[in-house]
């Protein structure tokens, strides 16, 4: 199978990932996200930053590669593909990983819920964006 990779898609896909999650965590749920965690203060510094955005940019193009794929095993493509490879990519990887370390950190189940919520929410994006450009 030879695979054609949009970088441009999946540069865009992580930029709106790290857009999200700055909508998410810092504008609408800052202050039940330090509650949950116990954080007081968070100013993120500019190495943070940038790796923060690396990771976006590597699970882009990992999501990238797990939408090709699931496409073709589905024969399906287009939008609907990606959302579709976003949520098993939510369900399968980043759910039961969490789920897991919520029960043995004893985390609140409401941080839990929290991040996963934006999880769901980010992975649906970014594969509708990078199937809308495959």
């Amino acid at each position: 199978m030879d695979i054609h990779v949009n970088y441009l898609a999946v540069v865009v896909a992580a930029i709106a990932n790290y857009i999200i999650a700055v909508i998410w965590y810092a504008a609408i749920f800052s202050k039940l996200w330090k509650k949950l965690t116990g954080i007081s203060d968070m100013k993120p510094t500019p190495v943070n930053i940038v790796l923060v955005f690396i990771g976006s940019f590597v699970l882009s193009f990992v999501l990238y590669h797990s939408i090709i794929f699931g496409n073709a095993y589905f024969k399906m493509g287009g939008i609907g593909g990606g959302i579709m490879g976003g949520f098993f990519g939510w369900l399968g990887y980043i759910a039961p990983v969490t789920l897991s370390t919520k029960v043995y950190e004893k985390k609140p189940w409401g941080l839990w819920l929290l991040d996963n919520v934006f999880w769901l929410i980010s992975l649906l994006v970014m594969g509708a964006i990078l199937s809308l450009w495959m």
